[in-house]
């Protein structure tokens, strides 16, 4: 593992003071997808402004705690909300829960998100396994990260998103009866929308759904050396895909109202990745 900078050590050895759970095993959660922490067994919730150097989300959605305990039969940290580069915070802000979670002892890591579906197969309450990403963000965490320890900032993102876990939420999901497809996601800045032109682009470069999130967390996981699962739940159709434009509202309601198939697949997943 990387070496950790001042703060990012500091907000471990606080989480480890007050929790001595051995964690294998985090979860980051999307906008309206919090109440997946609600399933944790026995959990500590540490909110994040009472962890050393966290900053605390802005955004309608994302609680802000940290929740550790027993969820899928595993301990698992889970972050109950993120920030996003588009509130105002740095790459290195956005991605510090990484490093920390990575610090706790995380070997593999689950991200999820809210997004915007282009593939005309996917509907509002479809999930994807995600397969790969393209970063339209215009920035990557890794700028300006030291290389001691042996770790390099090079980071080879052939297979970002492990295949092996990608296959495993495919039969979690069968399963679970849950709707889970494969697709490739695209992250952009945010936080305005995407007109129905940069779409059309971003669908004819592959993507399959659009985000404004989870990209720098899974380059950040892959240079701390963790195994990384997406899962995104598709929240609204994108611009120029549907009678209306999208909205947070929609997003935090579709979120709502399939957060139980959701929060199932996570739970299976980490049974399994348990077992």
């Amino acid at each position: 593992m990387p070496e950790l900078d001042e703060k990012a050590g500091s907000a471990v050895q606080y989480i480890q003071r007050l929790c001595g759970l051995d964690i294998r095993y985090g979860v980051i959660l999307g906008s309206g997808l919090g109440s997946v922490a609600d399933l944790v067994g026995n959990p500590l919730v540490i909110p994040y402004n009472k962890i050393p150097g966290f900053p605390v989300p802005t955004v309608e959605g994302h609680k802000g705690n940290l929740v550790m305990g027993r969820l899928g039969g595993v301990d698992v940290a889970v972050m109950q909300g993120r920030y996003h580069y588009y509130e105002g915070y740095y790459m290195k802000e956005v991605t510090m829960p990484v490093r920390v979670l990575s610090g706790l002892g995380v070997h593999t890591l689950i991200v999820t998100n809210a997004s915007g579906g282009i593939r005309p197969d996917l509907n509002p309450g479809d999930i994807l396994s995600v397969t790969d990403h393209i970063n339209m963000m215009g920035v990557n965490p890794l700028v300006g990260m030291d290389e001691k320890g042996g770790f390099t900032r090079y980071v080879d993102m052939t297979c970002a998103y492990d295949a092996g876990l990608v296959e495993l939420v495919m039969e979690v999901s069968g399963k679970a009866g849950v709707a889970c497809k494969r697709g490739v996601i695209a992250a952009v800045p945010g936080p305005c929308y995407e007109t129905p032109a940069e779409v059309r682009m971003l669908g004819m470069m592959g993507a399959d759904a659009v985000c404004m999130s989870t990209v720098p967390e899974v380059i950040m996981a892959r240079y701390m050396g963790m195994k990384v699962a997406g899962l995104s739940l598709v929240t609204n159709r994108a611009a120029g895909l549907s009678v209306s434009g999208p909205s947070h509202a929609e997003v935090l309601d579709t979120a709502r109202r399939f957060h139980e198939g959701f929060s199932r697949l996570v739970a299976g997943l980490l049974e399994r990745l348990g077992g």
